[in-house]
């Protein structure tokens, strides 16, 4: 149940912060979900990467079909992706994942030192 509580509330924060900072919103929504939501072990990395990773795998989809795919076939053409879309969109989740996860990890750490510090 924690899982999909920090994995939707990832979610809902990625959203809301990403109408109003740059790309690194997806890192503060990540901490603030992990410190909010403790998880347990690998989880604390997975869930955010895995919250992250769909968000902006659907979010690159979306903005990409409206024009047909056209500029997405133009940067998968200039990195060496033989002009995949799908590859392009599976690599940028994976780089909003990883930074999510990251972050999410560190969210949920920093709320284990402080509760160790209260006790």
């Amino acid at each position: 149940m924690k899982n999909l509580t920090n994995f939707i509330l990832t979610i809902a924060l990625g959203l809301i912060l990403s109408t109003f900072l740059p790309w690194w919103a997806i890192m503060v929504a990540a901490f603030l979900s992990g410190a909010i939501v403790r998880l347990r072990n690998v989880a604390a990395f997975f869930v955010p990467f895995l919250a992250i990773a769909l968000l902006w795998i659907v979010n690159a989809w979306l903005l990409s079909n409206a024009n047909d795919f056209t500029l997405a076939k133009k940067i998968a053409v200039l990195l060496p992706l033989n002009g995949n879309v799908a590859l392009l969109l599976l690599i940028t989740g994976v780089i909003g994942g990883l930074a999510a996860g990251i972050a999410g990890l560190f969210g949920n750490q920093c709320r284990a030192i402080l509760a160790k510090d209260n006790s």
